[in-house]
């Protein structure tokens, strides 16, 4: 069987993944048109954005009114100290994501979308909409994908218990590929052993700081194997890494700054890969911005 059509892999990434607005304007610019997304996390809060046929500026303008109050505020259960089930609401991150995404159903995106979460009970990887459940509501979908362990409590859904799907593939090439694509265009915004320093640098008590660098850690090096693994697989991948910064989770006021770089990124990765003819048959050398 041949291979065809477009896979865009977006990963999880928290605020950062306003990187993949800006990549996914470059993709458009130079004709590059998704025939199926495959992402977890706040990946898959844009990628639903977009398999919607929300235009770009639309997803933009929804980014940018964003606030951090609306995805993070302190969990109730705080009051028990050690014993309280998460940091944060996730009933308030449900709420944002609904704010970004104006589909509710899976069967009213224009474009394939695949979301992963994990079961928290027995580390299965889950998936939603094509090539899994679509009949679970999107935006409670999106939700469970997004919700990161410490920071937010999982999301019980057909009896299961289930948290962000980074915790198996912060980048989730093998469910791409599951799909027998013609080419995959992946941007890892998620962890990354070359992410640079925050402007804020780590913060909050100490015990979070450890278990942040501790996911940090493990997030980068899978992300790394998963995209050497897929780097000489038999199909075509173009990988989009744009500047990545470390504990910007919830960064959200830097987000203009975040589409600006997945652009960049995007436009540089198309102009110097072998495969980006594969993507339209012509794809333009235009100038970023053009």
């Amino acid at each position: 069987m041949s291979r065809t059509g477009v896979a865009v892999v977006l990963s999880g990434g928290g605020a950062k993944a306003a990187a993949h607005v800006g990549a996914m304007k470059a993709l458009d610019e130079r004709g590059v048109k998704p025939d199926r997304y495959v992402a977890t996390s706040m990946g898959a809060v844009v990628a639903a954005c977009f398999a919607s046929g929300m235009p770009y500026e639309e997803v933009l303008k929804r980014m940018l009114l964003l606030s951090r109050r609306d995805v993070a505020r302190m969990s109730p259960s705080l009051v028990f100290g050690p014993y309280a089930d998460s940091l944060l609401r996730l009933g308030v991150l449900r709420r944002g994501i609904g704010q970004l995404v104006t589909a509710r159903r899976f069967t009213e995106l224009t474009v394939p979308l695949t979301v992963t979460a994990v079961d928290v009970d027995t580390g299965d990887l889950v998936l939603f909409g094509d090539g899994g459940d679509v009949e679970v509501p999107l935006i409670d979908a999106l939700t469970a994908s997004c919700a990161l362990p410490v920071f937010y409590p999982p999301l019980t859904l057909r009896g299961r218990r289930l948290a962000d799907g980074g915790l198996r593939a912060v980048l989730p090439l093998e469910v791409a590929a599951s799909f027998d694509p013609g080419v995959m265009v992946a941007v890892r915004v998620g962890p990354s052993f070359a992410a640079v320093p925050s402007e804020g640098g780590d913060s909050g008590p100490p015990l979070l700081q450890a278990h942040n660098r501790a996911m940090r850690t493990m997030m980068a090096a899978q992300t790394d194997r998963d995209i050497a693994t897929w780097a000489d697989g038999p199909i075509p991948l173009i990988v989009i890494e744009p500047r990545i910064e470390q504990a910007a989770t919830f960064a959200v006021r830097r987000a203009i700054t975040y589409v600006e770089d997945g652009y960049r990124a995007a436009a540089a990765a198309l102009e110097h890969s072998p495969y980006s003819t594969r993507l339209t048959g012509e794809v333009s050398g235009a100038a970023p911005g053009s």
